[in-house]
């Protein structure tokens, strides 16, 4: 597998990453550097360890999470974006605002867009891929990604504040929705 099928499947992986950093966006009302690091960092940490962890953890791992982790990322994805709608209808923006990049928040968001990969490490596995080079890719690719995302969904926000955090948690909980209609009717 050269360098190129890499930079695709990189793409590939960190589009749900995308999704969830503009629903962050969205929800920010005073974006900072800070404010758009933090989600590239996580998703991209995670994006990183988990196709180590697929590669190392070998078949046996991969094929029973196969059967879990569409659900696993439908329910973390809708407990996180049910929050964003409940805190959407709250009249205390910065206290929202302050929790949208809590360490916790992150930690889940994180380990919810990456699950794909834990498989797509293991796939490395057979094509024995240089798997630091790859996922160091991935990484570095989800990072950016990210903080684009964040950045335009803050654009879209500060335009349509109103209901910002109220499209950013449905968006989380459609693409939960979208894995599993995915893994279910693939």
């Amino acid at each position: 597998m050269g360098l190129f099928e890499i930079v695709v499947i990189s793409l590939g992986l960190a589009m749900d990453a995308f999704a969830v950093s503009i629903a962050l966006g969205l929800s920010t009302k005073n974006l900072g550097y800070r404010e758009m690091i933090i989600p590239g960092i996580h998703f991209g940490a995670f994006q990183f360890l988990m196709p180590v962890a697929g590669y190392f953890a070998g078949v046996y791992f991969a094929h029973g999470i196969q059967n879990l982790d569409h659900w696993i990322a439908f329910v973390l994805l809708g407990l996180i974006g049910g929050k964003m709608i409940k805190e959407s209808f709250s009249k205390d923006d910065e206290d929202a605002a302050r929790y949208s990049f809590r360490f916790v928040k992150m930690l889940v968001l994180a380990l919810a867009t990456s699950i794909d990969a834990l498989a797509v490490g293991v796939t490395f596995a057979f094509f024995a891929v240089n798997i630091l080079k790859a996922a160091a890719i991935i990484g570095v690719i989800t990072f950016f990604i990210s903080v684009c995302g964040v950045k335009i969904g803050n654009l879209f926000g500060a335009r349509f504040k109103s209901k910002a955090e109220f499209t950013g948690g449905a968006i989380l909980i459609l693409i939960g929705a979208k894995i599993v209609i995915e893994h279910t009717f693939a």
